[in-house]
């Protein structure tokens, strides 16, 4: 009979908390050229996987998908550009599969495709065989399409399984950014050991979805003005360029790249960019970066 909560023993809860941890910080004492913080942006690129992975065929909601790739994907790609910025996009493998030609497009502009499961697929539902499997298949879909072995992971809805962090290094993965635990990049322990493999961490705060998101069926509606969510992520990157850390943004095609939201990026980017003392780049240089300023 499985125990409650309240009744285990102090290994019973020290093991679950202790099984992945964030180790030391790998926030280097200076940022590359002297910047005085750094800054990731990132795009995870869902298209019609949110839809797909719970086994729905909504046509509407695929279509909201597909908005990602036509119109979304486009005006992220032109704001880049026009401040010669270099992204970081996560990829499920089924996206990539659906378009090809937008994965080949990002690469040859000089951005990252990192691993973000097969079908954005919930990760902690999985055993760790199928887990494994969809993961490594994703990275060799990448490799495929893209040219480039991606280095990096931003598992499906942040969902972080007990298996995940060990199937990042049978990967040999660089970095991983699903996790929550700091500000700053820092270094994975799995049961005690570390693993070498940098956090880039998220927050939902840092998250377009969490603000816009809808889906008519289950009570979910978007309730923040653009003009507030641009305030809370500049109030964020402020606090990281006076803390001298980093500054890491997860926007979605589908979600922010709408004609009343779009500015909100290409303000940020051109408020950014004007401070020649911020180092915007990809997450696998930024992690690459980090772990040669702070070895083992």
């Amino acid at each position: 009979m499985q125990q409650e909560p309240w009744a285990w023993q102090d290994d019973v809860w020290r093991d679950k908390v202790n099984h992945v941890r964030a180790g030391r910080s790998m926030k280097p004492a200076r940022w590359k050229n002297g910047a005085r913080c750094a800054v990731a942006f990132s795009f995870d690129s869902d298209h019609e996987t949110n839809e797909l992975r719970d086994g729905g065929q909504s046509i509407g909601r695929m279509s909201q998908g597909q908005y990602g790739n036509r119109k979304g994907v486009p005006r992220i790609l032109d704001a880049l550009e026009k401040h010669d910025v270099r992204a970081t996009f996560f990829v499920p493998a089924v996206t990539a599969l659906l378009y090809e030609d937008e994965q080949r497009r990002v690469a040859a502009a000089g951005h990252e495709l990192g691993i973000h499961g097969w079908i954005h697929e919930l990760n902690s539902q999985l055993p760790y065989e199928t887990e494994r499997d969809l993961m490594f298949r994703a990275a060799d879909t990448l490799e495929r399409v893209s040219g480039t072995r991606p280095v990096g992971m931003r598992t499906p809805s942040w969902d972080f399984s007990p298996d995940t962090l060990r199937i990042e290094r049978e990967l040999g993965l660089l970095y991983d950014s699903s996790l929550m635990a700091d500000d700053d990049p820092y270094e994975l322990v799995e049961k005690g050991e570390a693993t070498g493999i940098v956090e880039l961490p998220v927050e939902w705060i840092r998250d377009d979805a969490v603000y816009f998101n809808m889906h008519r069926f289950n009570g979910l509606r978007p309730h923040t003005a653009p003009a507030d969510v641009y305030d809370i992520f500049f109030r964020e990157f402020e606090r990281a360029y006076e803390e001298g850390g980093l500054f890491l943004l997860t926007m979605h095609p589908h979600v922010t790249g709408y004609r009343s939201r779009i500015w909100i990026l290409e303000k940020l980017l051109a408020e950014i960019t004007r401070r020649a003392d911020v180092w915007i780049a990809t997450h696998a240089e930024i992690a690459a970066y980090v772990k040669a300023e702070c070895p083992a």
